[in-house]
């Protein structure tokens, strides 16, 4: 799936607004900050900061997040704006675990639906 320039989150007031008025959700190399809002489609920003690394570092840990989050975004309820903020032991970590840490951040705020398996009664 694509994700859209409509479901990234690029204003930098409403950015702040998740930050700070937002509830949060930590893990170790991750933490996620949402707040509900009036759109039919929820959607994400990335935040790192420079003690992840210098630019690179940065920006292969911000496509790698984004990569995270395309695969899971399905499940995603609408109605959301999500941050998420790298923390500095992201840096390096096998996308296996980025993905595991965006989905379990995304569970325990209840952000992810869970889909019906084979057999599994609606």
């Amino acid at each position: 799936m694509r994700l859209r320039r409509r479901m990234r989150l690029t204003d930098s007031d409403r950015f702040q607004q998740v930050r700070e008025d937002g509830r949060s959700w930590v893990h170790p190399l991750l933490v996620l900050c949402a707040l509900p809002s009036d759109l039919p489609y929820s959607r994400f920003g990335i935040s790192v900061s420079r003690w992840v690394g210098k630019a690179v570092e940065r920006n292969r840990v911000k496509r790698r997040l984004r990569e995270a989050i395309r695969g899971l975004w399905e499940g995603v309820p609408a109605g959301w704006d999500m941050v998420f903020v790298a923390r500095p032991p992201l840096k390096g970590q096998p996308f296996g675990r980025v993905t595991g840490s965006v989905s379990e951040l995304l569970r325990r705020a209840d952000l992810l639906l869970e889909k019906k398996g084979r057999g599994e009664s609606p």
